[in-house]
């Protein structure tokens, strides 16, 4: 059953009043006592690195250096491997060690929510590789709750990640090949499989063509998803790479020309249907990553959960473009960044 709260939050966010009154009509009662507030975000805001014009967004910041991961970094941090070596048949074999771990991460200012994660970190690490090489992921359940590793590609049954329940302590090696190549995800199989996905515990699982994608100036990986604080089952906050407003308050820069590559996976729980918006601009589309042909040329994309792909653009001109959920409601929660493009 939904609060009161909740339910005046939402109205309030559909009426589209949160740009006057802020996020402190909804967060603030919803999380009382923890400290979350809010602004409206208006040109005016004192906030240097703040984007936005039209969004609110969080008072103060997030405590990046204890939460131990960046969500700029994420954007462009890419594993090719822990180790990576020659197997015995002559492909490439990459191995990756992955961790769960329960965790405390903020993910607004004095609001800490209880994770699980995968390497201390969400969404856990982005492990990429070549279609074709062989992959082995050790994975060691460091939490107090049993987790298993489930990979969207294709693989033998006993490396699906379902059945194999890891118990805490204990650990799994998968060791599957790299195919198809495009873009994929992995995420918990354990049940109730939504509480497991929306507490952290997914990530971005790449393969690249045997002989690579055409060269892009910039690749970045943008994992959406929502959080639901007080567990539930409504989301209180959406995002990209697990931190609300994260890329408003931190622009991420381009510049005028330079192709842009985006890797884009749809992890959201607890709501049907996602969306990326790209403002002034169009991009192609590639679902899946599974095709070297666009399926379309567009401005705004709609994705249900587990549904991913890659796009890609370039800004001819130079100045600051929103990008962001084209649903009001998720927008105005934190699912918004900004390119800041330079000539």
């Amino acid at each position: 059953m939904k609060t009161r709260d909740q339910l005046s939050r939402r109205r309030f966010l559909k009426a589209g009043a949160l740009g006057t009154l802020g996020l402190a009509a909804g967060a603030a009662a919803l999380a009382a006592g923890r400290g979350a507030a809010a602004q409206t975000g208006t040109a005016g805001a004192d906030h240097g690195q703040h984007g936005g014009v039209a969004m609110p967004g969080f008072v103060g910041e997030v405590d990046h250096a204890a939460n131990g991961f960046d969500p700029t970094d994420v954007l462009t941090d890419f594993n090719w491997g822990d180790r990576v070596s020659t197997a015995a048949d002559g492909r490439t074999l990459r191995e990756y060690d992955l961790f769960a771990l329960d965790k405390d991460v903020q993910v607004a200012p004095g609001l800490v929510f209880p994770a699980w994660t995968y390497n201390g970190r969400i969404p856990g690490p982005t492990l990429r590789a070549r279609e074709g090489d062989q992959l082995r992921i050790n994975f060691t359940n460091a939490s107090a709750h049993p987790h298993t590793l489930h990979f969207h590609g294709i693989h033998p049954a006993a490396m699906d990640g379902v059945y194999e329940v890891v118990q805490p302590g204990e650990s799994f090696t998968y060791e599957f090949e790299a195919e198809p190549f495009g873009v994929h995800q992995y995420h918990c199989h354990v049940m109730p499989l939504a509480k497991h996905i929306a507490k952290g515990l997914y990530g971005a699982f790449i393969v690249d063509p045997p002989e690579g994608w055409p060269p892009a100036d910039r690749e970045l990986v943008m994992v959406m998803a929502g959080n639901d604080v007080d567990f539930d089952g409504v989301n209180d906050f959406y995002n990209v790479n697990f931190i609300p407003f994260h890329y408003d308050r931190h622009p991420i820069r381009l510049k005028v020309g330079e192709l842009v590559r985006v890797f884009l996976v749809n992890m959201l729980e607890f709501d049907l249907l996602n969306s990326f918006h790209l403002h002034a601009n169009f991009f192609q589309w590639y679902p899946t990553g599974t095709s070297r042909t666009p399926s379309e040329y567009t401005d705004t994309i709609i994705l249900g959960q587990a549904q991913r792909g890659m796009l890609e653009f370039r800004y001819r001109y130079p100045g600051k473009y929103m990008f962001h959920a084209h649903v009001t409601e998720f927008a105005e929660l934190g699912w918004t960044g900004v390119f800041e493009v330079e000539a």
